[in-house]
């Protein structure tokens, strides 16, 4: 089976360089219209510029695509929802989004000020979440869309001095599963890539020698898929230098206790009990868990 985007337009945010780029260009080179959506700034999300947007842009032209360059911030709900009408006006639709902009300020949390913490909150998440919105509407009326987050192994495992984008991160998978939830009836799937992968935003953290085995196209593989026609919907999948896995939030069995025995020294005692990971299971929503536990009761 060979998958394809005809007829089909994509909004890729943070596409002028590394991952997004990659995406933009394998969408486009599958048929789809793309939106290469990029704020042009540096890692740490200062400045701005149109010019990396437009590169891609010309690159997917130049190969006889059709896409358009864009260079709002994801965090400025009025720049975005322009920019989904200018889409709309173009196009006609919205069909795909992936919310892969992004911006890193790695500090130890005892040195990390809180406006760092809240600005890459306020791209990874509130970005996210401003663009969903700005096309969530469009996708319910058509009966139909894909939107993919990304998440990361500091989001689902931690990493040292990264407490802001840990948390941004995780908080996308909390997001998607509640969107997909919420999107299954209108025919919208939402998902999350984990990506591990040599952009910018690693250059740094990994040796030579591993990242250049780790390029974007080793995670748009499963980007694409997570954004077809057959998408699953709820998955978390790590992708990058040719490794694809998937992650599950799960829950052990446990142990379940008459009132009197109700303690903390309880819990203490037991706890090796309450972390055995035989029989664990992946509850389908937050509500299934609940009735888990009340059964167990």
């Amino acid at each position: 089976m060979t998958i394809a985007f005809t007829d089909r337009v994509a909004i890729v945010t943070g596409a002028g360089g590394g991952l997004g780029r990659a995406y933009a260009l394998e969408l486009a080179r599958r048929g789809a219209k793309v939106v290469v959506n990029d704020l042009g700034g540096a890692r740490d999300g200062s400045g701005s510029s149109l010019s990396a947007a437009q590169t891609v842009v010309d690159e997917i032209v130049a190969a006889g695509g059709e896409a358009m360059a864009n260079g709002a911030s994801v965090t400025d709900a009025a720049a975005v929802d322009k920019m989904v009408a200018l889409v709309k006006e173009r196009w006609g639709r919205i069909d795909i989004l992936i919310n892969n902009a992004g911006i890193l300020r790695d500090r130890t949390f005892v040195k990390m000020s809180l406006d760092d913490f809240r600005q890459v909150i306020d791209v990874h998440v509130i970005g996210s979440v401003v663009a969903t919105k700005a096309v969530w509407e469009t996708m319910r009326e058509a009966g139909y869309g894909r939107i993919l987050m990304t998440t990361s192994s500091t989001g689902l495992y931690g990493n040292f001095g990264q407490a802001n984008y840990g948390a941004a991160k995780l908080a996308l998978v909390g997001l998607m599963k509640t969107l997909s939830l919420e999107g299954a009836k209108y025919g919208i799937k939402v998902n999350t890539i984990a990506p591990v992968a040599a952009t910018r935003m690693t250059e740094d953290l990994m040796p030579p020698e591993l990242l250049a085995r780790m390029g974007p196209e080793t995670v748009t593989p499963a980007a694409v898929y997570l954004v077809s026609d057959d998408a699953p919907a709820n998955a978390i999948v790590n992708a990058g230098a040719g490794g694809f896995e998937r992650s599950y939030v799960t829950l052990t069995r446990g142990i379940h206790v008459a009132p009197e025995d109700m303690t903390a020294e309880t819990v203490a005692a037991r706890f090796a009990e309450i972390s055995d990971r035989s029989g664990e299971v992946v509850p389908d929503t937050g509500a299934a868990q609940g009735a888990m536990a009340l059964g167990a009761m």
